[in-house]
C-alpha cells in the first residue's frame, strides 16, 4: 500500500533502493563517455584531467553532505527548491525553480537526449538538411536546422520518456532501475575491453601532449583558471546528484533514505569515473583525444572501442551509450517535472501545472510543459553551449543551498547536528564562488546567458504573484 504525500496527490513508492538508483542514474549519462575529449583539448596532459575528475568527485562529495543535512528539512515534492525557500523566501527559490526551468534542468535533458541521439547518428547516419537550410540562423548563434537528424531523434526521446512517467512514477521508477543497473554492467564490460584488449600501454598515462608547454608555462593563477574550466566538463558528468531531492514527495522513507541515497551515489559514481577515465587515458594518448575535441559527433568511449574492438566494438559502445543516455534523461525527466509541480502549488508557475493525475498520481501538466521547452532547447544550440550555462548556474544556487546551513544554525531553526558541518559546507561555498567567476572568465558568454536566463524569472514572478497572492 502506498503512502500519499502529505501536501499533494503524489504517491510514496520509491525506496531506498531506488533513490540510489535515481542519483547514480542521474548523474552517470553522457558525461562520462564523451568529456575527457575536450578535457584533453584543454589540459592536454593525462595527469590532470585524473587530477580534474577526483577534484570534482570530492567537491561534489561535499556538496553531497551538505545537502543530505538540507534533505532532512523538507519532505515533499520539490527537493532544493523547498530548501532554499524555507531559509531564503519564496523570491529567491522562485528564482531557482524558473533557472532550473530555463535552462538547469531542461538543458540537462535536452543535453543527454542530444548525447543519445549523437550515438544513433553514429550508427546509422541520421538525415540532415542542405548546408543552405542548416545555416539559416538566429541571432548569429542558433542555428534550429543544423544536424536536423540528430536534433530529430533526441526529441522523440524526450516525448517517448516522457510519456513514460505520464502513467506512474513507478514505472518511471523500474526503468530507472532497470537502465542503471544495465549501465553499470556495460561500464564493467567497457573496462574489460580497455584493460584486457592488450593495445593500452601505462606509457600513455605518462605521456604529454605537443600542446602540454602552453599550459606548463602558465603561473598558478593562469593554471587554475585552466583547470576550472576543464573542470565544467567533469561537473557536467557528476551533475544530477541533487536531483532525488526533487522526489522527495515520493519516497517512502524521505528522512532516511535521501541522505544514504546521495551520498552514496556520489561516493559509487566518484569510484567508477575514475576508473573509466584510467582505462581510457590507458588506451590511447592524451593527443588522440585532444584531436577529438572540436569534431561535432564525435564521443570519446565510442573511438577508443572502434580503435580496440573494430566494428563491433563501435557497435557495442554506442548501445552502452543508448542505453546510459536513456536512463539519465529518464531519472532527470522523473525527478525535475516536481519542482513546476511544487512552484504551481503556491501559484508560481503557469496555470494548472500544480495538478497530479487523478488515476496514475504522476504532475502530468508539469512533466508536458517540461517536454515542450526541452524539445525547444534540442533545436537551440549545441550540447557543449547547453552544459556551460546549465554548470554555470547550477553552481550558484548549490552554492546558496549550502550556505542556508549557516543561516538556519544562526537562525536555531536546525537543532539536529549536521555531518562535516561547518568545515564542509564551508569549502563547498568557497568552491562554488570560484566556479562562478572562473565561469565568467573563461566563458562571458554562456556566463551572461546564464544569467540572463535567471533574471527572466522577475516578470513572471510579479505577474503570477498579483494573479494569486502567495499564502
Amino acid at each position: 500500500m502506498s503512502h500519499p504525500s502529505e501536501k499533494s496527490g503524489l504517491s510514496r513508492k520509491l525506496g531506498l533502493f531506488s533513490a540510489l538508483m535515481v542519483v547514480i542514474c542521474s548523474m552517470i549519462g553522457s558525461g562520462i563517455f564523451k568529456k575527457v575529449a575536450p578535457m584533453a583539448g584543454t589540459l592536454y596532459s593525462s595527469n590532470l584531467i585524473l587530477l580534474c575528475w577526483l577534484l570534482a568527485g570530492i567537491i561534489t562529495l561535499f556538496g553531497a553532505i551538505s545537502y543530505s543535512g538540507l534533505s532532512r528539512i523538507n519532505k515533499e515534492a520539490g527537493g532544493e527548491y523547498q530548501y532554499l525557500k524555507i531559509i531564503f523566501g519564496k523570491f529567491f527559490s522562485f528564482l531557482y525553480g524558473w533557472t532550473a526551468f530555463a535552462v538547469i534542468q531542461s538543458a540537462s535533458i535536452a543535453s543527454i537526449a542530444y548525447v543519445f541521439s549523437q550515438s544513433v547518428n553514429n550508427m546509422t547516419k541520421l538525415p540532415t538538411f542542405s548546408e543552405a537550410i542548416s545555416n539559416i540562423g538566429l541571432f548569429g548563434i542558433i542555428y534550429p536546422f543544423d544536424n536536423i537528424g540528430v536534433k530529430g531523434i533526441a526529441i522523440l526521446i524526450i516525448i517517448l520518456i516522457t510519456l513514460i512517467n505520464y502513467f506512474g512514477v513507478q514505472y518511471g521508477g523500474w526503468t530507472v532501475n532497470f537502465f542503471t543497473i544495465a549501465k553499470l554492467l556495460g561500464i564493467l564490460f567497457l573496462l574489460g575491453i580497455c584493460f584486457g584488449s592488450g593495445i593500452g600501454s601505462s606509457a600513455n598515462l605518462h605521456q604529454q601532449s605537443q600542446h602540454y608547454g602552453e599550459i606548463s608555462s602558465l603561473n598558478f593563477w593562469g593554471l587554475t583558471s585552466i583547470v576550472f574550466a576543464a573542470m565544467l566538463s567533469a561537473f557536467w558528468a557528476f551533475d544530477g546528484w541533487v536531483n532525488i531531492t526533487f522526489l522527495a514527495g515520493e519516497v517512502k522513507n524521505p528522512k532516511r533514505d535521501l541522505p544514504i541515497s546521495i551520498i552514496g551515489g556520489v561516493l559509487i559514481v566518484t569510484a567508477f569515473y575514475l576508473v573509466v577515465n584510467y582505462a581510457f587515458l590507458y588506451v590511447m594518448p592524451v593527443d588522440s583525444y585532444a584531436a577529438m575535441a572540436g569534431a561535432q559527433n564525435n564521443i570519446a568511449a565510442a573511438e577508443i572501442t572502434k580503435t580496440v574492438m573494430g566494428p563491433a566494438g563501435f557497435i557495442i559502445i554506442s548501445s552502452l551509450i543508448l542505453i546510459s543516455t536513456f536512463g539519465t534523461t529518464n531519472s532527470s525527466i522523473m525527478s525535475s517535472s516536481r519542482i513546476y509541480y511544487a512552484m504551481a502549488k503556491e501559484g508560481l508557475f503557469f496555470r494548472n501545472v500544480d495538478k497530479a493525475h487523478s488515476k496514475y498520481k504522476t504532475p502530468h501538466r508539469a512533466l508536458f510543459i517540461q517536454c515542450v521547452w526541452s524539445c525547444l532547447l534540442v533545436m537551440s544550440g549545441t550540447f557543449d553551449q547547453l552544459t556551460d550555462m546549465l554548470i554555470f548556474a547550477a553552481f550558484i544556487f548549490y552554492g546558496s543551498g549550502a550556505f542556508g546551513l549557516f543561516v538556519l544554525k544562526i537562525r536555531d531553526h536546525y537543532k539536529e547536528k549536521i555531518f562535516g558541518y561547518p568545515v564542509i559546507p564551508a569549502l563547498f561555498i568557497i568552491f562554488c564562488l570560484v566556479l562562478v567567476v572562473s565561469s565568467f572568465v573563461q566563458r562571458p558568454v554562456e556566463s551572461l546567458v546564464g544569467i540572463g536566463l535567471i533574471l527572466t524569472g522577475i516578470p513572471f514572478y510579479f505577474y503570477w504573484r498579483k494573479r494569486k497572492p502567495i499564502q
